[in-house]
């Protein structure tokens, strides 16, 4: 899926993704692909839903894009 960082709180390491179509779905930083903890709002990505660890779907495998 392609979508956008919309928010991210590097003290805590959460944050949100939206996609191309409007569906939000959270991430934490040790799901940034490149290993690095912090990411700036805005950034384009591409990312998979996978199952979080609490019982909701999340964002996992995110790698930012060049793109808006």
């Amino acid at each position: 899926m392609n979508g956008k960082v919309v928010e991210f709180d590097a003290h805590s390491g959460l944050g949100v993704i939206e996609s191309v179509n409007g569906t939000r779905n959270a991430f934490h930083c040790t799901q940034l692909a490149d290993g690095n903890r912090d990411i700036l709002v805005g950034t384009a990505v591409r990312y998979e839903i996978v199952p979080g660890s609490l019982g909701v779907w999340e964002a996992g495998g995110i790698e930012p894009t060049s793109g808006t």
